[in-house]
């Protein structure tokens, strides 16, 4: 009884593991299958023939976004075959044990069988039973070698269905691993693709190392304007927490207003009511200090976080990161250093910027011709700029997902959203924040 126990639970534990993991190899695969998508969609987006530095910095750009995307999916090619062979040495280690309690099952249940026979005869029995020292006894002997066999024959045809259910998932995913294999070739295939876009970027920075002195002065003429539209976000970001701080003190003194009556007609006396009023008076101070959202702004900022590397992507269709957040040295150009204090997304002409989480517009302002848009989600807020039209207007409420107006096409072709995360005054990493 013992042993078949035993056996049980390791038939349990291995369609358990089998059940755990193969939702883990299907989200890898999922995630491959999305990158696949993406680097298929990106290599669609059309490309500068111009040969002056603005366009050869932008065709660096995508180009590199584009590297690191097919990097990203030959890496996750790779994990996902290292999953599948884990998983499967997983599976043979417990099958082997399988075989052997299954081999120790069958003996037991052929010598089960053996003594039914020999003890088959009525003589048999009866001495069986003669031999017993009462009733009772000779009861439960007989039921005991006739239930026994039962028994056996059961539990053998339990693991044998057992093995039979854990060998089917091996061959499962043995072939997977094969699929996964031929996989592997297909990322070999992409690594030639890889070291061609390299050799590509490199023809690129080789131009482009010739022209110094116009990369510096392009590249401080996109600065001078990046540093002017920030400092127009900065502006309408201290307007926004200004208003939320007054919001905060409104309710501060409601709530304060409120507990004063509530204190009043608890205690039912001028004295208490006059005490009351002279904490009313104080306890605002104390609040605004603490408060800088709304308990609304709270609730928002708090969804808002727990959705932190979920956000849907700020563009619609396909895409590729060309700028990435903060301070960092362009590869292979010497002296040319980029500070970007969001990200930027290249999509097709007539992409959409989309409201990454719920929430409502709090500007709309143009610069430079082209319109931007500030959506605040409590104590956050999210920035899309260089659209060329709206559907929105201060005050809309906005869901996740929700088109906020399209994308800019400028004169070479480009189609570039800037996009911008902040708490409060603090620039986010919004890299961190979308799901990718």
């Amino acid at each position: 009884m013992k042993r078949f126990v035993v056996i049980s639970c390791i038939c349990f534990c291995v369609c358990t593991l089998a059940a755990q993991t193969t939702p883990k190899i299907r989200q890898l695969e999922k995630q491959r299958n999305e990158l696949k998508q993406q680097i298929a969609e990106s290599e669609t987006l059309l490309q500068s023939t111009k040969k002056d530095v603005k366009s050869q910095l932008g065709n660096l750009a995508l180009l590199s976004g584009q590297i690191e995307e097919r990097q990203k999916y030959i890496q996750t090619i790779e994990n996902d075959v290292k999953a599948i062979q884990q998983e499967i040495g997983r599976l043979e280690r417990d099958l082997k044990s399988l075989q052997k309690e299954l081999k120790e099952k069958r003996q037991k249940y052929e010598l089960s069988v053996k003594y039914i026979y020999r003890n088959k005869s009525i003589q048999d029995k009866l001495m069986f039973i003669f031999s017993a020292e009462d009733f009772g006894q000779m009861y439960r002997r007989l039921r005991y070698v006739r239930e026994y066999a039962d028994y056996q024959r059961l539990q053998g045809i339990q693991v044998q269905r057992k093995q039979k259910q854990v060998t089917e998932k091996a061959n499962s995913l043995k072939n997977s691993r094969k699929a996964k294999e031929d996989l592997l070739k297909q990322g070999e295939a992409e690594k030639a693709k890889l070291e061609a876009q390299e050799q590509e970027r490199k023809q690129i920075l080789s131009g482009l190392q010739k022209k110094q002195r116009s990369i510096q002065s392009e590249l401080a003429k996109q600065r001078r304007s990046a540093d002017k539209l920030n400092a127009q976000i900065d502006r309408l970001i201290e307007i926004e927490i200004e208003k939320a701080r007054k919001r905060a003190e409104e309710e501060a003194r409601r709530k304060a207003e409120e507990a004063r009556k509530k204190a009043e007609a608890a205690k039912g006396s001028a004295e208490t009511s006059a005490s009351a009023k002279k904490e009313t008076a104080k306890t605002p101070v104390e609040k605004l200090e603490a408060y800088k959202v709304d308990s609304e702004d709270r609730r928002l900022s708090s969804n808002f976080e727990k959705n932190k590397g979920i956000l849907p992507v700020p563009i619609t269709g396909p895409y590729v990161v060309v700028g990435h957040y903060g301070q960092y040295q362009v590869k292979g150009l010497r002296n040319v250093k980029l500070d970007n204090k969001g990200m930027d997304i290249k999509g097709k002409a007539g992409a959409n910027a989309r409201a990454i989480f719920d929430g409502e517009v709090s500007a709309v302002f143009q610069y430079n011709g082209l319109t931007n848009v500030l959506v605040r989600h409590g104590s956050y807020i999210s920035v899309y700029c260089n659209l060329s039209t709206v559907r929105v207007k201060k005050g809309s409420l906005v869901r996740a997902r929700d088109v906020l107006g399209e994308i800019h096409t400028n004169a070479e072709g480009e189609t570039i959203l800037h996009f911008q995360l902040r708490k409060e005054t603090v620039k986010l990493n919004p890299e961190l924040w979308i799901h990718r």
